[in-house]
């Protein structure tokens, strides 16, 4: 699938040209004609014979800017200065910072802040512990934990690789919910190193957000924490995805006129995600699902279902899905369905799959960066297509939720997730999307929609009191 420039590969160019003539022009003419797109052009400096001229330029790889700088070389009379990747620029020390919410500006301040004020305040926490979400960064504070083995589309590339992905979430936090979010990398990818680590940095935190821990191990971890833990604990690759694929798929089904429990929903995917997008979507009312993951349909009969150590995952999907006994591939399972959730892995499916779906077909092809399918070829037979990607419409960004339920499960001081937490968060990120702005390329709303967090926060808060 060709792939258009992208800020994500922009850089600026420094260059140096000459004053009159047509060099100018030809910047521009050699960035576009290479594919590229000028996003900016300002002038620096200015001399009788030559002007000093930044131009930030969007490619869409690594290499491809690179091909761009070597033809801006290229150009007679054109100098070429310091190139600057501006997402390289972003990181360069971090994204994030701890700030103090009260100034230190004198011998007061610093004995209330700390010694020997501070003692009395230890000493209230440690008579009533309760009161430690009262009086300190707890009450609005997240542990944002991974091993770093399955970061994004990267895999397995350990906790200092991962360190910038899990700053990024941080900074998400505080942005669209206001909450302190730290990131903690972990050194060991043990499962029960993991679970006694967590637990023993618990009580700084009123929350913990498992980020990019590969399965089947993700599954035991956030199970085992569940259990020890007093405070909420939600693996967001499994429980953001799967909320914002039910608010989405809630929308879909309002554009083509369906109900949720009469589809038949095939899935490419049996690890985290699509492992918990399945639970979610049948707890919502789906009553016909069907899964395939690399080797084909699951189903009663697969022996892998079974492996050295007992049970797979696998089994409990082919325990809860798939009432007809579908077998084959995908392409086979695909043939009359409703609706297509893919979390697996780019071009495993075709446009004559696509033709094949029953009438008002909905298609979320969610691989990143490169979906089961091009969107522009769904798009010719289905009739609502999302994708996890930002330069297409309806893009299924965990941005959405993750978020307003922590906003959500802090506020309401929750000791847990529970699965009707998750559906009020759907329902309620369903409708920010009103009808009068419902079609079929707006089923979820923007990420820097307004009126997101606060909606799924307040559902979220409802259901924890409630339940």
């Amino acid at each position: 699938m060709a792939t258009a420039p992208s800020v994500s590969y922009s850089m600026t160019v420094r260059l140096e040209v000459p004053a009159s003539g047509t060099a100018v022009s030809q910047l521009t003419t050699v960035v576009e004609s290479s594919g590229g797109s000028v996003t900016g052009l300002d002038v620096t400096a200015s001399g009788h014979e030559k002007l000093r001229i930044d131009v930030t330029i969007a490619a869409s790889s690594t290499a491809h800017a690179d091909e761009i700088v070597q033809k801006l070389r290229g150009i007679d009379g054109v100098a070429l200065g310091k190139v600057s990747d501006r997402t390289f620029l972003m990181h360069l020390g971090g994204k994030i910072e701890m700030t103090s919410k009260h100034p230190i500006r004198n011998r007061d301040d610093l004995s209330m802040i700390y010694t020997p004020g501070v003692a009395r305040v230890c000493t209230q926490i440690a008579a009533h512990p309760e009161d430690a979400r009262r009086l300190t960064i707890k009450r609005n504070s997240v542990a944002v934990v991974t091993d770093g083995s399955a970061v994004l589309g990267l895999g397995n590339i350990g906790p200092h690789a991962a360190l910038p992905v899990m700053e990024g979430k941080a900074a998400l936090f505080k942005r669209f919910a206001g909450i302190d979010a730290w990131p903690l990398c972990l050194d060991t990818q043990d499962p029960d190193a993991i679970v006694e680590i967590v637990k023993a940095i618990a009580p700084g935190f009123a929350g913990i957000n498992l980020e990019d821990i590969s399965a089947p191990r993700c599954f035991e971890i956030e199970a085992r924490l569940r259990e020890a833990l007093d405070i909420p604990v939600f693996h967001d690759d499994q429980h953001g995805t799967a909320i914002v694929v039910l608010a989405a798929l809630h929308n879909a089904l309002r554009v083509v006129g369906k109900e949720l429990g009469d589809v038949r929903v095939v899935m490419s995917g049996a690890g985290a995600a699509g492992t918990a997008i399945l639970k979610l979507l049948l707890a919502a009312g789906v009553k016909h699902a069907v899964v395939a993951d690399i080797h084909g349909v699951v189903h009663a009969g697969r022996p892998d279902l079974v492996g050295a150590d007992g049970d797979s995952p696998l089994r409990w999907i082919a325990d809860n899905t798939n009432p007809d006994g579908v077998t084959g591939t995908l392409s086979d399972a695909i043939t009359g369905a409703d609706v297509f959730v893919g979390v697996s892995a780019p071009d495993v499916l075709t446009s004559a799959d696509v033709a094949a779906m029953a009438d008002g077909a909905i298609v979320f092809a969610l691989a990143n960066p490169d979906p089961e399918i091009d969107p522009a070829l769904a798009r010719q037979t289905a009739a609502v297509v999302a994708t996890g990607r930002s330069d297409f419409p309806n893009q299924i960004n965990n941005v959405l939720v993750f978020p307003g339920v922590f906003r959500g499960l802090l506020d309401a001081q929750s000791r847990s997730v529970s699965t009707s937490m998750m559906l009020a968060a759907a329902r309620a990120l369903a409708d920010v999307v009103g009808e009068d702005e419902l079609n079929a390329n707006y089923i979820v709303p923007s990420v820097f929609n307004e009126r997101v967090s606060g909606a799924v926060a307040e559902a979220v808060r409802e259901a924890a009191r409630q339940s």
